[in-house]
């Protein structure tokens, strides 16, 4: 049966370290091929070396294909890809009633455990990868060591069941693997993956989904690699070369790896720690370049002192923490909004910092370029906040041409010098080393107003933290006015968020807004300093819910700055809310 959908959800999980990412991603790249728009969500074990066939060691992807623009990864899915007995029976409560489950057969331990999946009239699929994988180690002449996994195998089955072509998948076997050998089994096993079926003529559902032809063959990009683009890209306008500095740490470390692949003035330094690696970038921002870090939470920790030290001396500085469950080492591949508080109040002493916070994968490339912009235009280190969800799932990608970006000014022009004389917005220049005619003395010791001397002086410190602290704070005369995303302007509830809760937040308004519910959504991307407009939004609702995923740090910035008793909704449980946790607490709000 052929049976045409909007939208479907698939789940695909097995042993961590067995492909499960690279089979998702893959399906990511053809379902935008092939027309259709995306959202995924990954799961991670949390440890490096998992034991193997147990719960806390399975990898999940889940994705959502759909017909139109999407933003949530879904709550129950279509089909479950399970690759051994461990992931079914992590993920079959998932699967809607009618569903497909795929299992490799042979990864089941227990075969008894498939008899209750008869009562949810789910469709069965064995398929069992290792007698394809033996008979084409045989027939190319290689060992079972040169094989990773034989993922290709299901994924051409998934492929046919979702009536996609090949040929995408292809080109990226092509394009990694130089040996012959090892390019003909990957490719032969596809094509047998894809074939299965049709050979066998046996009875399963099929999947179309109407392609968008808006949308034909275009790319995906996650949080990491849109950031990393948005630095590109800020760098480029202002004409300066980036200095990109960091010490490994889960779920930040591919930004390194993205920006590796540029080569043109881009410089990439992995440092032996988070404090080594901050200072650098700051000694790259002194000496003319963009310096840029990135970390997690522990790192963002580390990197505190140093961050100071770049807010005393007024240098553009860009931080970036990819937020995950804390505290330490916490659950390094699980999601937490967990690191707010910190990046608002985690120096010593007063040193007020921009902060920005990305909301799904693809508006990190804005998030990134507004950081580069505000740090060299106001000549201030800037925190991007983001977290694992965001880094590592995928959306579609629609690049936004160069001459479509502001323009990006340094502030160079000097007269009558003096190091921390400030223009009208409070910014000093931007002094590079060997300017003939301004030597100045620099430092993490206070400095003189205008001189920038060493200063022991009470009255001249107060005096420079608040120069410090205004400054910052004109900076909202930059940023965009705050507004409201969906609902009208004056109602019973608003919902105010920030980060990655964006998109069940507004995927659950849809449907709110559909039942009649009063209610209303914003979403904070710049918070500190909060944008203008806020206060009046605020006042306009007799209720304020902030759903977060930490134990409530937005709610505390909000009751505090406009004494509003706002309603908290928290969640730490390393996973993101659900359109049905939003909606349920909408409703107990408003019928209580």
């Amino acid at each position: 049966m052929v049976i045409k959908k909007n939208t479907i959800n698939i789940i695909i999980a097995g042993n961590s370290g067995h492909g499960i990412q690279l089979m998702g991603n893959l399906l990511a790249n053809t379902a935008t091929y092939m027309g259709n728009y995306i959202s995924t969500f990954s799961y991670f074990p949390s440890e490096i070396r998992i034991p193997y066939d147990t719960i806390e060691g399975i990898s999940g992807f889940q994705i959502t294909i759909s017909n139109s623009n999407i933003l949530d990864y879904g709550e129950l899915c279509d089909i479950l890809i399970a690759m051994n007995s461990i992931s079914f029976n992590k993920y079959l409560h998932k699967v809607k009633k009618g569903g497909i489950l795929i299992i490799d057969y042979n990864g089941f331990k227990s075969k008894n455990c498939l008899d209750h999946i008869k009562h949810n009239n789910i469709t069965l699929y064995k398929v069992n990868t290792y007698i394809n994988m033996y008979k084409l180690l045989k027939k190319y002449n290689l060992k079972i060591k040169d094989i990773h996994n034989n993922n290709m195998y299901i994924l051409g089955f998934l492929y046919w069941i979702c009536n996609y072509t090949l040929n995408n998948t292809k080109k990226y076997l092509i394009q990694k693997f130089n040996e012959k050998n090892l390019l003909n089994f990957n490719i032969e096993s596809l094509n047998n993956g894809f074939f299965l079926e049709k050979n066998n003529h046996s009875i399963i559902n099929r999947f179309i989904i109407k392609s968008n032809n808006k949308i034909f063959k275009s790319k995906t990009i996650n949080g990491n690699q849109a950031i990393a683009l948005g630095l590109i890209m800020g760098s480029k306008k202002a004409n300066i070369d980036i200095f990109y500095a960091c010490y490994p740490i889960t779920p930040a470390s591919n930004i390194f790896y993205y920006l590796s692949k540029y080569k043109s003035n881009i410089k990439i330094f992995q440092a032996e720690d988070e404090i080594a690696a901050i200072t650098s970038a700051i000694g790259a921002s002194y000496a003319g370049s963009l310096g840029i870090t990135g970390t997690s939470g522990p790192g963002m920790s580390l990197k505190q002192e140093a961050l100071g030290l770049a807010a005393i001396i007024e240098i553009p500085l860009i931080i970036i923490n990819i937020q995950r469950v804390g505290p330490s080492t916490g659950l390094p591949t699980k999601n937490e909004q967990s690191d707010l508080l910190q990046a608002l109040y985690g120096r010593h002493g007063e040193a007020p910092i921009p902060i920005l916070a990305s909301k799904y994968p693809n508006n990190c490339f804005k998030i990134a370029f507004e950081a580069v912009k505000i740090a060299i235009e106001y000549m201030t280190p800037v925190i991007i906040l983001s977290d694992s969800y965001i880094a590592n799932s995928y959306q579609l990608w629609n690049p936004i041409k160069e001459k479509n970006l502001k323009s990006i000014y340094k502030n160079n022009n000097i007269t009558n010098f003096y190091p921390y004389q400030r223009d009208e917005r409070g910014v000093r220049p931007w002094i590079i080393p060997g300017m003939i005619k301004y030597e100045h003395c620099t430092g993490s010791l206070e400095k003189e107003n205008l001189t920038g001397k060493i200063s022991y002086n009470g009255i001249n410190h107060q005096k420079m933290v608040n120069l410090r602290h205004s400054k910052i704070n004109n900076i909202i005369n930059y940023i965009p006015k705050q507004k409201i995303e969906i609902g009208k302007n004056k109602g019973k509830l608003l919902i105010l968020s920030w980060g990655s809760t964006y998109n069940i937040i507004y995927t659950a308004m849809t449907k709110l807004l559909k039942f009649n519910y009063s209610v209303s959504y914003s979403h904070l991307e710049y918070l500190y300093p909060f944008p203008i407009g806020l206060k009046n939004i605020l006042s306009n609702f007799k209720f304020i819910l902030i759903p977060e995923l930490n134990n409530g740090q937005l709610i505390k910035l909000i009751r505090y700055k406009f004494l509003i008793d706002a309603i908290p909704l928290n969640k730490i449980q390393g996973t993101p809310f659900t359109v049905s946790e939003i909606i349920e607490k909408v409703d107990l709000i408003l019928n209580k």
